[in-house]
């Protein structure tokens, strides 16, 4: 039965499509469909507006229009179907490609395994989660728990050719441009990261270019808003490759 009620209204505009919405949607009214938050169904909508704050683009509010009741037993079954659905590709490893897979690890052997000889990578990949984008990383992703922490330049894989066997292999990686992206939407992101996460080391890589200059920056002034106490290391890496600097950070 529908009803004039208050929902959530998303501009599709603002909208970058980096999910934190979704995690803080409690009735899992809201998916990522072909790169933009939507409400999946008007009846698992509460109308509340818990995810409103946790969007960095304002890209969404609460309107009133007609809309289907707020049911709370489609809500149940909506979020029991979704977790039969994640605990899946946890034993389909190496099912179909479009399955969402949290650990690439087992994954990646087996596709290796069945492809022919002359086929195979010689060099493995040390990633171990998707996404890495830093805009795209919400801080309460399950794979920032209590991780050692590797924040690069995105211009770093391309130049430093060693990346996954020297830095990436057993850490938790997030790229980005200090350039061209946010520098206040970084720092907030880091701050939340290392407030909620539990953080036990970091690790900032990047070019010897200025405008690499301001990542490690942004990384220390969110440790410093968070008031957590973690580690940092910093590496910079000449545009041939090579590292030509790398210390502590007090």
């Amino acid at each position: 039965m529908k009803t004039i009620r208050k929902i959530i209204c998303i501009d599709e505009e603002k909208c970058d499509g980096c999910g934190q919405c979704v995690i803080n949607c409690a009735e899992g009214a809201l998916a990522i469909i072909d790169g933009k938050a939507k409400v999946i169904s008007d009846n698992l909508c509460d109308g509340l507006g818990a995810c409103i704050g946790e969007c960095p683009q304002d890209a969404l509010e609460i309107i009133e229009r007609e809309a289907e009741e707020f049911d709370e037993e489609a809500v149940e079954e909506h979020l029991s179907n979704t977790k039969t659905e994640e605990e899946a590709p946890k034993i389909m490893v190496c099912g179909c490609p479009s399955t969402q897979i949290q650990s690439f690890a087992s994954a990646d052997a087996c596709r290796e395994v069945n492809r022919p000889v002359e086929m195979r990578s010689q060099t493995e990949s040390a990633l171990s989660h998707w996404p890495v984008q830093i805009r795209l990383v919400p801080p309460t992703a399950p794979f920032l728990k209590g991780a050692d922490l590797l924040i690069a330049a995105d211009c770093v894989p391309v130049a430093f050719p060693s990346l996954h066997q020297d830095f990436l292999k057993g850490r938790v990686v997030m790229i980005g441009c200090p350039k061209f992206d946010d520098a206040n939407e970084y720092i907030d992101k880091f701050k939340s990261i290392f407030i909620t996460a539990g953080i036990k080391s970091i690790t900032t890589v990047v070019m010897e270019v200025p405008c690499c200059s301001g990542l490690p920056a942004m990384v220390k002034r969110g440790l410093e808003l968070s008031g957590r106490s973690i580690p940092i290391n910093q590496v910079t890496v000449s545009t041939r490759g090579k590292i030509i600097d790398r210390r502590k950070v007090a």
